[in-house]
């Protein structure tokens, strides 16, 4: 099984979005994986069901900032690259999936609990949000050149 299978996979086996992105590369970035789903472990459902960017997202977007996050206050280098690879990374998932907002890639406002069990009826967390892990994983692996 590659890592975009294992993302897919962890996040079907219960852990959320975030989590699924984050822990699968972070022992290639030096972060202990164990570790790695306790810090994204409040970012699933948007951050905590709010609904807004989405875990796989914010997964990703924190193994950038692993990879090459700026630690030096003067490191204005590492910054912009960062920042690029964020960019690139957001233009690349809103490319196939129209936007980073989870309640807009569900279309239900998931902190509102009637959508949420709507959603929750439509099947859309076992159907469309591991193709989004997917997709997150896919994308920050050919960023990063992570395997």
């Amino acid at each position: 099984m590659n890592k975009v299978e294992c993302s897919e996979q962890c996040f079907l086996s219960g852990f959320n979005c975030a989590q699924a992105v984050f822990s699968t590369y972070s022992g290639e970035l030096g972060l202990d994986p164990v570790l790695a789903l306790r810090i994204a472990g409040s970012f699933g459902g948007g951050m905590g069901l709010i609904g807004e960017t989405c875990g796989a997202v914010t997964g990703a977007i924190m193994l950038i900032g692993l990879k090459y996050g700026k630690v030096r206050v003067d490191d204005t280098a590492a910054k912009e690259k960062t920042y690029a690879l964020v960019q690139e990374y957001k233009r690349q998932f809103v490319e196939l999936n129209g936007s980073v907002r989870c309640k807009e890639l569900l279309g239900y406002d998931i902190s509102i609990p009637e959508e949420m069990s709507t959603a929750g009826e439509k099947n859309l967390f076992k159907t469309l949000c591991p193709k989004l892990v997917k997709d997150s994983a896919e994308i920050v692996e050919k960023l990063l050149e992570l395997k």
